[in-house]
């Protein structure tokens, strides 16, 4: 009985011995019909378990035996069946599929089709920006991505952008995106280090046209992979690969001029700032003093009350001077070239690129330029190994200005403070030294404000197949290195530095961020209809942050800048922050029956080094799930329905954007006393301080009609934001007057709905149109309570935080117009339809309705191709919000600041002049009055923008094939050419930054570009 159990083994041993033998390694590529590679295509051995996937080259490697068939699919083409051979190479050209055609979408982490996708994303591919050149990538986001807001703190090429997804998520805990460049976290926090000039942003040293996709993930489904840095939506932008073959090269250049895309407020000129002073002293002393209106000018000349302003001018032949002019740069050039060249073999692709931009600001003094480099390179080095680099060199300059604020120097609000009987030049055309305010001409030909930005990124991985079949580990180390130097100097004879013979500052920072990455991903093919994905990422990244400063003044010469030829040191000052994030992450992604039902499942176990170690980790998580209803048998055959898919998720993500060691009780270093070093309490700490959370419902339909030509979704999503970090007041006994902890609650929801159409379509003209609308609407729901358990309100003369809500609404004076018969200026004293008073401090605050943010979003684009030529028109919509004017103070008042001292807007000739009339503006006075905010001008925010009109021809393939060209184009393009506002009054560009308060910076431009791209 052994013998024969024996033999039986020894047989099988044998046969399995020989099956195994005849098992080999089958390689070979998978392309599309444009011979492109397809990444992530499913290959199985037929009626097994054994199976992998083509890498990003469309490169696969697997085992099979003489006889079997191996399956080759993926999603939007149709599979094919190729029978093993003797030969070991099979190379495959899978066909579209129209009624199946799907998109890959690239989330940073993973990468999935569009229909087994369960979040809401939104992915932009390089065809979609390639023809828009920008001093940020961010830019070309405005109006494609439904829920997306994007506000402009100032149209100074290379600004920093707020941008907010879905809504304020927080409201002091941050509540900007998560950048990620190919699959790594990278910083995005402004390199700039004054609060009092341009800002520069780090993704001014991007070059959009090394992009080749930029998706947006919004809900907790497609974010929690990245855990609490995701918790405002994640922005994930993937660099161009080589693509294996021919080298090809690619030239585009792009030249242009621009202005700014609205006018803005008018003011005053002399003649009309002078009646309207002449008014005032007659409304203020006529009666007093017995003379009328046309006796004014002479009591204020006796009296010396305009110091002999409108005196000497009047003598002077009362020129005009029109600063607005003096301060523009009309018709601003903007440039941009770029060359990049792709290729490879089998075994290696590249992509290289030079780049360079240049922009003049519109305001005189001012422009950036940029110089980038890229190469990406992809190496087999087996058919298991594969290396990528990804590295990007860039140097930025920025030449900004004094903005942010009504600062005098500053050429972009000369215009709203100097008076135009100052003149620019004097009589003999030098610059006019003897101004009220600065002469913005000599600030700018001889102050400094440069911003030097130099930033290396490189990105290396390394991914093996390993020897278990479908389990791939790989291992990726990326650093950022952002290096900023900012110089200022002030110059001795005229302007802020000459107080103090001249003054200088210089500052230099230094941001490095590691991120190391490990992965195992491993995929399981139950059978046919099947599948399991697993991926296990372990993950660090270290921030450090090194800053150096130091100024000066007195200078011994004009001419002289740095801080060596200053006599005078006045500070010098250094510090070092750092701070670390380690997480563990899962995720699983189940298709089953070919893709029609789909479960994503994420945990991510995260450590902060914000948080004290015992309340350092957190754990968040997301569920997803998606119905491909088309694929029921019911409907596999409709004839116009091709896509129904039901979606939803609902997981748990964090915030934790706070400054360093908020959690300690720490002392200060930096004091001073009476000349010797002192040591003070300086943070009062917060024991059990950790995460604020954010759980995140969202539910959508994905819709497409006749093979998907028309295709359409609609999403609702609600975001409930707890333990808020917060600043909590404290007793002035503590010696601290807050303190941060965790309290309070916010909800975000809205819809957010899509459509395109691709409603014509023939081998010489198509058609297509599309957009997409969002709502949100942002409460409070609960602040934290005071020793007498009453919740409190955080307040300001304009905007308040208080529940039932929504976050930082306008909260202020009700202005209830102008007095008919005193042209007194009056005020409800307890909000709209209450009793008035003409005594503004008798008023007093109440709630205004809505907020800075947008309630309602909206983009839509036309695309036509006919004959070569194309069309594409592209436009935003933001509305259901309010703005104020922040400056009126200064610019609007029916005082002397802005008929004596300064210059007014001339929305204030609709003025009180005598009873009976009804005027927006109450009665001019020689006075200067007080700040009085008030909703006189708080304005509706909302406006329609044509963001680009591109007109262009593609040269016949007759005309390539003769220069030596694979293809070319030519285009104009025009960017911000049309804006309407809502709001009579509201004259300044209403694309203005989240906080809703309109400033004196550079608004956005508006350009006309000539364009010429060609691939040879």
């Amino acid at each position: 009985m052994k013998k024969k159990a024996c033999g039986v083994l020894t047989l099988l041993l044998f046969f399995m011995h020989f099956t195994y033998a005849q098992q080999k390694t089958i390689t070979g590529s998978i392309t599309g019909p444009d011979d492109l590679p397809l990444p992530g295509t499913s290959i199985m051995v037929k009626g097994s378990t054994s199976g992998t996937s083509s890498d990003f080259d469309g490169n696969y490697s697997i085992l099979a035996s003489p006889g079997q068939t191996i399956i080759f699919s993926f999603v939007g083409y149709k599979p094919q069946e190729k029978i093993v051979g003797t030969s070991n190479t099979i190379n495959v050209t899978l066909e579209e599929d129209a009624s199946a055609l799907d998109e890959i979408v690239l989330m940073g982490y993973t990468k999935t089709s569009r229909t087994e996708l369960t979040g809401s994303t939104v992915q932009l591919n390089n065809e979609d920006f390639e023809q828009v050149p920008v001093s940020t990538i961010d830019q070309v986001l405005q109006g494609k991505v439904a829920g997306l807001t994007f506000n402009v703190n100032s149209g100074t090429p290379g600004s920093t952008s707020d941008i907010r997804i879905r809504g304020r998520s927080s409201l002091t805990a941050g509540n900007d995106p998560l950048y990620v460049i190919d699959g790594v976290p990278v910083s995005s926090t402004a390199a700039n280090s004054t609060t009092s000039g341009s800002t520069f942003s780090p993704l001014a040293s991007i070059n959009s046209n090394n992009v080749e996709s930029i998706t947006v993930l919004k809900d907790a489904s497609a974010t929690a992979a990245y855990g609490a840095r995701g918790t405002n939506g994640v922005i994930v932008i993937t660099t161009k690969n080589g693509k294996s073959g021919k080298t090809t090269f690619n030239f585009n250049s792009s030249y242009g001029f621009s202005n700014d895309a609205v006018d803005g407020p008018q003011v005053l000129t002399g003649a009309e700032r002078e009646t309207l002073y002449y008014e005032g002293v007659f409304n203020t002393y006529g009666e007093s003093y017995g003379f009328d209106l046309a006796g004014a000018q002479a009591f204020s000349e006796a009296n010396n009350l305009d110091g002999g302003v409108y005196t000497a001018w009047n003598a002077a032949g009362r020129p005009e001077a029109n600063w607005e002019d003096v301060i523009t740069n009309k018709d601003a050039p903007l440039m941009e070239y770029n060359i990049s060249a792709s290729g490879g073999d089998e075994t290696y692709n590249f992509f290289t690129s030079l780049g360079y931009y240049d922009q003049e600001a519109t305001v005189i003094g001012s422009d950036f330029q940029r110089f980038t480099g890229q190469v990406n390179l992809s190496k087999d080095f087996s058919d298991k190994i594969t290396f990528t680099t990804r590295n990007s060199g860039s140097y930025s300059y920025q030449d900004g200005l004094l903005e942010t604020s009504a600062y005098f120097s500053s050429p972009r609000a000369v215009k709203f403070f100097m008076p135009p009987t100052d003149q620019p030049y004097d009589d003999v055309g030098n610059i006019n030294l003897d101004t009220s305010l600065p002469n913005p001409l000599w600030i700018a030909q001889e102050d400094i404000d440069d911003s030097k930005f130099t930033r290396i990124t490189s990105n290396n991985s390394l991914n093996w197949e390993l020897p278990i079949p479908n389990l791939t580990f790989n291992t990726t180390v990326a650093i950022d290195l952002q290096l900023y130097n900012y110089k200022r100097y002030r110059n001795r004879v005229d302007g802020d530095g000459a107080s103090t013979n001249g003054y200088g500052w210089q500052s230099n920072s230094t941001r490095t961020n590691y991120v190391f990455q490990n992965n195992l991903d491993y995929l399981l093919n139950i059978n046919e209809d099947h599948s399991l994905n697993f991926k296990a990422l372990q993950e660090f990244q270290k921030n450090r942050y090194n800053y150096l400063e130091a100024d000066a003044e007195n200078f011994a010469d004009d001419g002289l800048t740095n801080l060596n030829s200053a006599g005078t040191p006045t500070t010098a000052n250094s510090y070092f922050t750092d701070w670390a994030v380690a997480s563990y992450t899962g995720l699983m992604h189940y298709s089953g029956y070919q893709g029609k039902y789909v479960l994503d499942g994420t945990i991510r176990r995260e450590g902060n080094s914000r948080f004290d170690a015992s309340d350092r980790w957190g754990t968040f998580w997301s569920v997803g799930a998606a119905y491909n209803m088309q694929k029921e048998a019911f409907l596999a055959n409709s004839s116009w329905l091709s896509t129904l898919k039901l979606r939803g998720s609902y997981g748990l993500t964090g915030n934790a954007n706070i400054s360093i060691n908020q959690y300690q009780s720490l002392l200060g270093y930096d004091g001073d006393y009476n000349g010797t070093s002192a040591i003070y309490l300086d943070t009062f700490g917060a024991d059990g301080l950790s995460w604020e959370t954010s759980k995140s419902l969202d539910l959508g339909i994905d819709l497409g009609f006749f093979n998907n030509r028309i295709t359409t979704n609609l999403t609702y999503y609600r975001r409930v934001t707890e333990d808020m970090l917060l600043n909590v007041n404290l007793p002035y006994t503590s010696g601290f007057s807050s303190q941060i902890a965790n309290v309070g609650e916010m909800e975000n929801k809205g819809f957010e709905f899509e459509l395109n159409a691709d409603v014509y379509r023939s081998e010489k003209v198509s058609i297509s149109f599309g957009g997409n609308l969002a709502t949100n609407e942002n409460e409070v729901l609960k602040m934290y309570e005071d020793n007498s358990g009453e919740e409190t309100v955080i307040s300001g003369t304009t905007q308040r935080v208080e529940s039932g809500h929504p976050a930082y609404g306008w909260y202020m004076v009700t202005s209830a117009g102008v007095d008919t018969e005193t042209g007194d200026e009056l005020y409800y004293i307890d909000g709209k339809g209450s009793e008035t008073t003409n005594d503004y401090n008798a008023a007093n605050q109440a709630w205004q309705g809505g907020s800075a943010l947008p309630t309602i979003t909206a983009g839509i684009y036309v695309n036509i191709e006919a004959y070569n030529f194309f069309l594409n028109v592209s436009s935003y919509y933001a509305g259901g919000h309010k703005v104020y004017e922040d400056w009126a103070r200064y610019t609007n008042g029916t005082d002397l600041f802005t008929t004596l001292y300064y210059q007014g807007v001339d929305a204030i000739l609709d003025r009180w002049q005598e009873p009976g009339d009804e005027a927006r503006f109450g009665k001019m006075r020689y006075a200067t009055t007080a700040w009085q905010q008030n909703s006189k001008f708080l304005y509706d925010g909302d406006f329609f923008r044509i963001k680009d009109i591109t007109f262009g021809y593609n040269l016949p393939e007759s005309v390539n094939s003769i220069a030596g060209l694979q293809s070319a184009r030519i285009f104009v393009k025009a960017t911000n050419p049309y804006t309407w506002v809502k709001s009579d009054y509201l004259k300044y560009d209403p694309e203005i930054d989240s906080d809703g308060f309109t400033g004196l910076e550079t608004p956005p431009t508006k350009s006309i570009i000539l364009g010429l791209n060609i691939n040879f």
